[in-house]
């Protein structure tokens, strides 16, 4: 006879189970160890009685010899791998043991996570103090040094650095939407997807984009219409000015340079080093090269020379 373990997931909402799931809680008693299961009350509207008894692997094991019976697993994953490591080493010691089919009830589809760190969010927004004080403005350099962080790792190729710091970063996302008073991060989430939605017009609607440029003149075509509805008139509305000084100038450059600003603004912008500067990044942004990576590349080299000079004169 079959010992069936029906497994759920805490990400998905109660009751949406699978067909296979409901098909296994129908063939055979249905057991599980905790009477907070939220599972346990869709099963009684579906006229499925669980009894709750103490979590037995051994025991488990014996009776599924003899009947088919069916273990509702804690949703908490540790506890159900503990659980079937347990049920897994009873059987192997019986002279005939049962056959053990785990079912998958639920599981996550991709994303899944993220609502794992909106409760975790919550709940240190509730009971930590240091996490309940943060406001937006408190919260900036945090944003700052993670991004940073990110463009790190990058930069030096450490893959498995960029999974962490990826991850300090999306933290960052979800605290300011949890700080947030009139939206939260479902909000921040909805107003992300239309708008990528919208904009991809050759993916998600019947506009043809057949290379790199066609995409992305079309992007450029519908924020200009963007901006038109909201009374926005300059192409530079919404470039920070508060980004680093080398990556600001390119940015303002791009723009300009897509509405068909004059070449002639960008001469003699300035005085003294500061033209010098600008001149420079308006020769890399025509030599198809960016200013801020190429000097933080050229920061980072005179940095190990720096050092090895440091090292030889120990």
């Amino acid at each position: 006879m079959p010992l069936i373990v029906v497994t759920t997931s805490p990400r998905v909402a109660p009751g949406l189970l699978s067909h296979q799931a409901w098909q296994a809680l129908r063939s055979g008693p249905v057991l599980t160890g905790s009477a907070a299961h939220p599972q346990l009350p869709y099963l009684a509207e579906a006229g499925i009685e669980a009894e709750v008894v103490e979590p037995d692997p051994p025991a488990l094991a014996r009776r599924a010899v003899t009947e088919t019976v069916v273990w509702l697993a804690p949703v908490s994953e540790p506890e159900a791998e503990d659980f079937m490591r347990g049920v897994g080493h009873a059987a192997v010691a019986l002279d005939e043991p049962p056959v053990i089919e785990v079912v998958p009830g639920s599981y996550d589809l991709p994303g899944a996570r993220v609502l794992d760190l909106v409760g975790v969010m919550d709940r240190l927004r509730t009971e930590c103090p240091w996490d309940r004080k943060q406001t937006h403005e408190t919260l900036v350099p945090y944003l700052l040094e993670e991004a940073y962080e990110v463009l790190e790792t990058i930069e030096q190729g450490d893959h498995a650095a960029l999974r962490e710091e990826l991850g300090d970063l999306l933290l960052q996302v979800v605290f300011h939407a949890r700080v947030a008073e009139g939206f939260d991060v479902d909000d921040v989430a909805a107003g992300i997807v239309e708008k990528l939605v919208r904009r991809h017009p050759h993916v998600f609607g019947s506009v043809r984009a057949e290379s790199a440029d066609e995409v992305n003149a079309n992007w450029e075509a519908i924020k200009a219409a963007e901006r038109a509805a909201k009374g926005r008139e300059s192409v530079l509305e919404g470039v920070p000015m508060g980004q680093p000084a080398l990556s600001l100038a390119a940015q303002l450059l791009r723009r300009a340079e897509r509405a068909g600003a004059p070449e002639s603004l960008s001469s003699a912008v300035g005085q003294g080093v500061a033209r010098e500067l600008f001149d420079l990044v308006r020769r890399a942004a025509e030599a198809g090269l960016d200013a801020e990576a190429e000097l933080r590349a050229a920061a980072r080299a005179y940095r190990e020379r720096v050092r090895t000079w440091e090292s030889a004169s120990d």
